[in-house]
C-alpha cells in the first residue's frame, strides 16, 4: 500500500477536538502562548485507510441518511476480524451494537450495579471511567496498579481483599491506557478467578486491542475460557484502530445471555440502539479491507516509539519512558526532574507550547507522569520533543 505516514495533514479548522479547542480545554489563547502543538487526546493525525474512505464516499453519494441499523454483513466482518486477528470465535448472537465505548461503560454501570454499589478501577487509568461510575451514583473502589521497575502489574492480592458484598463490577482496560501494558493470559486468568469467585462482572474495554507493538499479543479476556466468558462483557470498536472516532459506534460482546439481556435492556431504555449510517459502512470496510494499512501503521508507531526513546535518552535522560506494549500512548515519568506536577504542566504548555495529558488526570499513581500521543507524523513528534526537552532542561 505504501502509506506515507510522514505527511502532515492540517486539521485546524475542521472542528477537531484535538486541534481546534485549545482555549476551551487549557485556558490558553494563542496570544498567551502561541498555537499549542497537540499530542494529547487519543486520536491519530493520519487519514483513514483508502478502502474506508471509498466506502464512505459510496455511502455519501447515495444521499439518504435515514434511521439505520448495522447490516448482517457488518457483524460477519467483525467476527471474521476477531477470529483472524485475535483467535477469538465470536458468535453473532453475542454482539450488541452500542453508541460508543465510553457511553457503553455508563450503560454497563447502570445495567450491572445499583446506586451505592462499588465498581473497581485499577489506576492510573483512562479518566472517563471514574466519571461514568460516580456520575451514576456508584462508588469507585481503587485497586492501583503496582509499578515494579519499569513494568506495571495488577495487584491481585489487593483486589481479593478489596472486594466485598457491594462490589458488583470491575472495569478492566486491556490493553491498558495509559501505562501501555498488554496483559498476559496468566494475569487475566488470575483476575478472572478472583472476580468469578466473588460474583463480580468484568467489563473489559479492549478498544486498543489491535494496537499491539513489539511482538506482543492481545488476549481477549472472554476468550480465556468458558468461565471467563460467563462473567465478561467486552467493549470494542474500529474507531481507535482506524482513526474513526468522529463517526462513533462500538460493540459489546457477551457470551452470557443474562449479561447480554441486561445490557440490551438498559441500552434500549435510552434509545441508543440505532447506528450511524456512515460509521456502519466505514467499520465494515475497515474490518474487511484495512489490515494491510494497519500493519503499516503498527510499523510506523514502533518507529515513533523508538524515536521517542532515543531522543529522550540523549536530550533528557532523567525522563523515564515506560515500555510500550500496546496503544500509541507513551507514559513518561518526569519525577527525577524535581518539579511539581503544576510546574511540569506550565513548562510544557506555556514554555514549550505543547499539549500533553497530565498524569494526575489518570488518578492514583499518575503524579509525575505525562502521556504523549505518538500517532502523528514523525516531523510533528520531533518538533514537540525539541520544544519539551528545551523547556524541561532549562534551570529556571
Amino acid at each position: 500500500m505504501g502509506t506515507n505516514f510522514d505527511r502532515v495533514v492540517d486539521r485546524r479548522g475542521t472542528s477537531s477536538l484535538k486541534w481546534d479547542y485549545q482555549e476551551r480545554f487549557t485556558g490558553l489563547v494563542p496570544a498567551d502562548a502561541g498555537e499549542l502543538l497537540p499530542l494529547w487526546v487519543a486520536d491519530m493525525d493520519f487519514p483513514a485507510p483508502p478502502p474506508v474512505l471509498e466506502a464512505i464516499r459510496r455511502r455519501v453519494e447515495h444521499g439518504v441518511f435515514g434511521y439505520t441499523l448495522e447490516p448482517e454483513s457488518y457483524f460477519e466482518a467483525v467476527a471474521a476480524w476477531m477470529h483472524r486477528r485475535h483467535r477469538w470465535q465470536v458468535h453473532r448472537g453475542w454482539m450488541l451494537s452500542c453508541p460508543g465505548v465510553v457511553p457503553t461503560v455508563s450503560l454497563a454501570v447502570l445495567a450491572y450495579t445499583r446506586p451505592g454499589d462499588r465498581v473497581v478501577l485499577q489506576p492510573p487509568v483512562y479518566y472517563p471511567f471514574r466519571s461514568c461510575i460516580e456520575s451514576n451514583g456508584r462508588e469507585v473502589a481503587e485497586n492501583p496498579l503496582v509499578l515494579e521497575g519499569d513494568r506495571y502489574r495488577m495487584d491481585l492480592e489487593g483486589l481479593e481483599s478489596l472486594l466485598d458484598e457491594r462490589t458488583r463490577l470491575l472495569v478492566l482496560c486491556s490493553p491498558h491506557n495509559p501505562v501501555g501494558r498488554v496483559w498476559r493470559p496468566e494475569e487475566l486468568g488470575g483476575l478472572v478467578e478472583i472476580c468469578r469467585s466473588r460474583g463480580v462482572v468484568i467489563l473489559s474495554d479492549e478498544i486498543h486491542h489491535d494496537l499491539v507493538l513489539d511482538g506482543n499479543r492481545h488476549t481477549p479476556t472472554a476468550a480465556l475460557s468458558e468461565q471467563a466468558a460467563e462473567i465478561t462483557v467486552t467493549l470494542t470498536s474500529a474507531t481507535k484502530t482506524f482513526n474513526l472516532a468522529g463517526l462513533g459506534g462500538s460493540l459489546a460482546i457477551a457470551a452470557d445471555a443474562a449479561l447480554r439481556r441486561r445490557l440490551k435492556e438498559t441500552r434500549d431504555s435510552l434509545w441508543t440502539g440505532l447506528a450511524n449510517a456512515v460509521a456502519a459502512a466505514a467499520t465494515e470496510a475497515a474490518y474487511r479491507h484495512g489490515e494491510p494499512w494497519l500493519e503499516e501503521l503498527l510499523a510506523y508507531l514502533e518507529g515513533n516509539y523508538a524515536f521517542l526513546r532515543g531522543f529522550l535518552g540523549e536530550r533528557l535522560p532523567a525522563a523515564r519512558v515506560i515500555p510500550l506494549e500496546g496503544t500509541y500512548l507513551a507514559w513518561i515519568g518526569l519525577q527525577e526532574l524535581g518539579f511539581s506536577d503544576q510546574e511540569i504542566k506550565n513548562r510544557i504548555q506555556r514554555r514549550a507550547r505543547v499539549w500533553l495529558d497530565d498524569g494526575p488526570m489518570f488518578g492514583t499513581g499518575g503524579a509525575g507522569f505525562q502521556r504523549i500521543n505518538l500517532a502523528c507524523p514523525r516531523p510533528t513528534l520531533e518538533e514537540a520533543l525539541e520544544r519539551i526537552t528545551a523547556a524541561l532542561a532549562a534551570r529556571c
